[in-house]
């Protein structure tokens, strides 16, 4: 585990803000509720929405304390404990009866709005869920809650020790591990979508680690125009599950 994964987990506190995050959150009965702050103005939507749920009326200010500086919180923030972690196993055992499905592998994927983006992405496209490396990827947080519109309450976020341990893993369960990369002679229009996939995506400055891409059975690439060296990873993640799905 990582060190910042420790100082979080002392911590054992995240705040979320903004309407859909926090009502997906409202929603998730795995979800362990510490309390909710809300403004005035938001008093008769929370009972008409929640009417059980408990809350403090507070002014604006005392949202913005709690919360990083210029956080769009519209509101809302609230405090609850991390979510519960899912383990690797459990997603191969979720997906053990699919014939097709994706999952993704982020590889060097740091900033958490990205990956707060590619959840709201895997959600909307029909993903089975995500795999991160533990100890260079970011806890989770508001940022990403907000990022993910909501969708970090159901789509299962994995955190694993070591990425080409897993790869291995999921290569025995029936995956067929597909690397993203700019370079790849084959492009994704290339690879048999009625598969159990899983596709590793780099950042956009460093890509995927050597020994990762020599972990995929093959690379692809996103056919756009030569000029363009790049996407953001979380678009691209975007245009290959719709491709995909």
């Amino acid at each position: 585990m990582s060190k910042q994964n420790k100082v979080n987990n002392a911590q054992n506190q995240v705040i979320l803000y903004g309407r859909h995050a926090v009502f997906e959150a409202l929603k998730n009965p795995s979800r362990k509720i510490i309390k909710l702050l809300i403004t005035d103005e938001n008093e008769a939507e929370l009972k008409k929405e929640f009417p059980a749920t408990p809350y403090q009326k507070v002014q604006k200010k005392e949202i913005e304390k709690a919360l990083p500086q210029n956080a769009v919180h519209q509101g809302f923030a609230l405090f609850t404990k991390p979510l519960d972690p899912v383990f690797l196993e459990d997603l191969i055992t979720q997906t053990s009866d699919k014939e097709k499905c994706v999952v993704l592998i982020l590889d060097q994927v740091t900033d958490p709005q990205n990956i707060g983006a590619i959840m709201r992405s895997a959600a909307a496209f029909n993903a089975s869920g995500i795999i991160v490396q533990d100890k260079n990827a970011p806890v989770e947080s508001g940022a990403m809650a907000k990022a993910s519109a909501g969708t970090i309450e159901f789509m299962p976020l994995v955190r694993a020790t070591n990425l080409s341990r897993a790869i291995e893993q999921l290569k025995k369960a029936g995956f067929w591990v597909i690397g993203m990369d700019g370079y790849a002679k084959q492009s994704l229009k290339d690879i048999n979508k009625n598969a159990k996939l899983a596709v590793v995506m780099g950042s956009e400055g460093a890509g995927m680690r050597r020994l990762i891409q020599v972990s995929c059975d093959m690379t692809v690439r996103l056919e756009m125009n030569p000029r363009v060296e790049s996407l953001n990873v979380s678009v691209a993640a975007a245009i290959m599950l719709y491709e995909l799905a």
